[in-house]
């Protein structure tokens, strides 16, 4: 077992906490900010750090990018459409600078932390006021406050460090009623497509007790959902010596008594027994599991170095279902990776008929400087590779309308984010399964869980109308 140190000491964060004290009382400081996020879950809570530290500054969220004096580009490198619209977005407030000289732009995250991207803005963006990476998030108000005090380009990434979990930093929630809750951070299992392991480094599991002590808070206040987040949760603490793993700390907080519990996302060759009767005897954890699967035949799963076959996969899928007869499956699905015949993809479709997912995230191979996978030989032509995923894409469809088909006619439990973006007069949310759910209701059910009778199926969504009980 690979032992971690696993906070940053508290006297380097008052350091970051003292330069945010510093910045409030500047009159030249930016007035107001805007973060743009791209990416994964992971990503966003990152994001609300980051608002957290401005608020703390004393900076106030703009209306839009193009009004605030400060945009920051919290970034996502996993595929290379991401990386390039992020890329396109920063080339478009080059323009608006010559407007506006005082306007600062910052990029951050995944895609800053890739070996050579730091040289690449050096050299093609010199409007960028400010660049840093993954593991050195904690440091964006020292950051900051250089930027302002010395009017000139800051640029710090670091590399992956064992001391990398900070505690006791600003957060700010958009919703007052879910929230992320980060448990680990990084990733081990270094799958051949995957850049993620290199730029948010190595598994580092939080305190068990901060997490709950967080959990606990956050239900205080008021949360309704809470979804815990890692690049692998199934392997929580696994770098720890106190014994705490997944299955028991979710125990834990379900015990708490918060409302919902979510999260994500889970490997399915570190998938145990143990977390699956726990979700099974739970009282508040949603049964619904995002269990990404990436591909259907064997030779593709081990040169994807994924450490799991089809018939074990399909295994641990019975057993789910076996113990929570209702839940909602959700995977991850990659068409045309390196070398992948015909046969072989058609071995995805049928794992996918097989499943019967309530829906899949499916992506075309999108090669990562740096990964095993980039170098394979077989690349896919871009027209066979987009037949591919539209054929997968038109199987599951189906079967999601299928699926959303038998939810007709039951009650679901939705927690109410906001008036539908299609129809003001209706009220959204997600169920316990995940799936956004519309309804004619008032506003005043925003932030509570009510009981929706759902009466039609959508493409990927679900129409109800409000029960007759009261809400939750």
């Amino acid at each position: 077992m690979r032992k971690v140190t696993s906070e940053i000491p508290e006297e380097i964060i008052e350091l970051e906490r003292q330069a945010m004290r510093r910045v409030y009382e500047m009159e030249e400081k930016p007035a107001s900010y805007c973060v743009v996020t791209y990416g994964c879950q992971m990503n966003v809570h990152d994001s609300e750090k980051l608002e957290g530290m401005l608020k703390e500054m004393g900076a106030a969220p703009a209306e839009d990018r193009e009004h605030a004096d400060f945009v920051i580009f919290n970034t996502c490198c996993v595929r290379d459409n991401a990386e390039r619209r992020a890329l396109g977005n920063v080339t478009w407030l080059k323009e608006l600078k010559k407007t506006r000289p005082n306007l600062k732009v910052a990029v951050c995250g995944c895609m800053v932390q890739e070996p050579g991207m730091v040289e690449r803005i050096l050299k093609q963006y010199p409007f960028i006021d400010m660049a840093f990476g993954t593991h050195n998030l904690f440091h964006f108000p020292t950051l900051y406050e250089q930027m302002i005090l010395e009017k000139r380009r800051i640029i710090e990434v670091v590399p992956d460090s064992d001391e990398n979990i900070p505690e006791g930093l600003p957060v700010y929630r958009s919703s007052p009623y879910q929230a992320y809750l980060t448990i680990m951070y990084g990733c081990n299992n270094f799958c051949s497509y995957c850049i993620v392991p290199y730029v948010r480094g190595r598994e580092r599991s939080r305190d068990p007790k901060r997490i709950y002590d967080e959990a606990k808070m956050l239900m205080d206040q008021g949360v309704q959902e809470i979804t815990l987040l890692g690049q692998n949760v199934n392997s929580y603490g696994l770098d720890r010596e106190d014994g705490v793993r997944f299955p028991e700390l979710l125990e834990s907080i379900d015990r708490l008594g918060v409302p919902r519990i979510r999260f994500m996302t889970s490997h399915p060759k570190d998938l145990s027994v143990d977390l699956m009767d726990v979700i099974a005897g739970g009282s508040h954890i949603a049964p619904a599991f995002h269990l990404p699967v990436q591909h259907g035949n064997d030779r593709i799963l081990k040169s994807m170095n994924r450490r799991y076959t089809r018939d074990s996969y399909l295994e641990k899928v019975d057993m789910l279902r076996a113990r929570i007869p209702d839940i909602s499956l959700t995977t991850d699905l990659i068409v045309a990776y390196p070398g992948e015949t015909e046969a072989e993809f058609e071995d995805t479709c049928s794992l996918v008929e097989r499943v019967r997912y309530d829906s899949a995230f499916t992506f075309i191979y999108s090669p990562r400087t740096g990964t095993p996978a980039a170098n394979m030989s077989g690349r896919i032509e871009e027209e066979e590779a987009s037949r591919r995923i539209q054929k997968l894409i038109a199987i599951q469809k189906k079967i999601t309308g299928e699926n959303f088909a038998k939810y007709i006619g039951g009650t679901h439990h939705v927690l109410v984010e906001a008036p539908s973006k299609r129809n003001k007069d209706q009220m959204s949310g997600k169920d316990e399964y995940n799936i956004t759910v519309n309804f004619d209701g008032p506003t005043s059910l925003i932030g509570k869980i009510v009981p929706v009778t759902i009466t039609e199926a959508k493409e990927t969504t679900l129409k109800g109308v409000l029960a007759s009980e009261k809400a939750v």
